[in-house]
């Protein structure tokens, strides 16, 4: 299954995701197994294979978890054992599937029980994990979704690939001198700890006053508070911000359906909106396009992220 096979259009707050299920140990003596319900975006999935009949061993890895490499159409990619991340003791009662991603411009493979379908839902319709649900999943959890007869939680499988390979986590950059910025405003729209935290800091780092936000549906608020004071203030929205910064992964609402919102706003939509994903990529980029955003910028370019807002401030 090719990700390019699904069209999805942008802006209509909608989600794709692949459910897949791991097989655990029962957690109650004499009951049977327990099977877990996960999802991931299929925007992140390039397709979903059999086993490799051949996997190699690395002498040295920075986690159990990871069961070695396989070669892919020429490609060596690093197969995760998805339960053993997860500390799940797996069962296998049949085959398990892998599926094979591709985000920040790095290929992953995750070992699974098995794929039920792919869902099409509302971000409306997946909520933030609580703090119980997080700890029971290795603070992996970006969203849960709630079906008739089950619940599946949405990976964050970025911070899995991250802390499997600390090489691959964003950097920052300490070269450039921010003393002469004007001191900016910025509210940014991340659904990742970690990554609000890293951008917080990064972004003070560069001398703008920054506002966080962990959904599209609170960072628009945040903003509709903003025109609302600019309006009874007389005054411009640029007092109160200058740019938006946003995911385009977030429950409740996602950054493409905020950029829609931003830019069919008379006075909202003078904002420059910068796309900050990890699925920006060449074939998904068109997608930013269309709902008006001023810049998009994948992970690995964080660096260039305070320099690019304040571009599109000053153009």
């Amino acid at each position: 299954m090719a990700q390019t096979d699904i069209l999805l259009e942008a802006g209509t707050n909608e989600l794709e995701i692949v459910e897949f299920w791991l097989e655990e140990e029962p957690r109650e003596e004499g009951e049977g197994n327990y099977r877990g319900f996960y999802g991931v975006n299929v925007a992140k999935v390039l397709e979903i294979i059999r086993i490799p009949d051949k996997i190699t061993k690395l002498p040295k890895v920075a986690h159990p978890a990871i069961m070695g490499t396989f070669n892919l159409r020429n490609k060596v990619i690093p197969l995760v054992d998805l339960s053993h991340w997860l500390k799940k003791p797996r069962v296998e009662t049949e085959p398990p599937k892998v599926i094979v991603t591709e985000f920040n411009n790095v290929s992953s493979a995750f070992l699974v029980s098995g794929v039920t379908r792919i869902h099409r839902i509302s971000w409306e319709k997946v909520e933030a994990p609580s703090t119980y649900v997080s700890t029971l999943s290795e603070d992996s959890i970006t969203g849960v979704v709630k079906f008739e007869d089950r619940i599946s939680l949405i990976l964050d499988l970025e911070k899995i690939v991250a802390e499997l390979n600390p090489d691959l986590g964003l950097k920052l950059d300490d070269s450039i001198d921010w003393a002469n910025n004007a001191g900016y405003k910025a509210i940014i729209a991340d659904d990742s700890t970690l990554i609000r935290e890293m951008l917080y800091e990064m972004m003070v780092r560069a001398k703008f006053s920054v506002e966080m936000a962990n959904t599209g549906r609170s960072c628009w608020d945040k903003l509709q508070e903003y025109k609302r004071r600019s309006i009874e203030e007389n005054r411009p929205i640029t007092d109160f911000v200058n740019v938006v910064i946003s995911d385009i992964e977030m429950p409740v609402m996602d950054g493409h359906n905020l950029t829609v919102r931003i830019k069919a706003d008379d006075v909202l939509k003078e904002l420059p909106v910068i796309l900050f994903s990890s699925i920006i990529t060449d074939k998904l980029r068109h997608k930013g396009e269309s709902v008006g955003a001023d810049d998009q910028i994948s992970k690995p370019e964080v660096t260039e992220l305070a320099q690019r807002a304040i571009a599109l401030i000053e153009k």
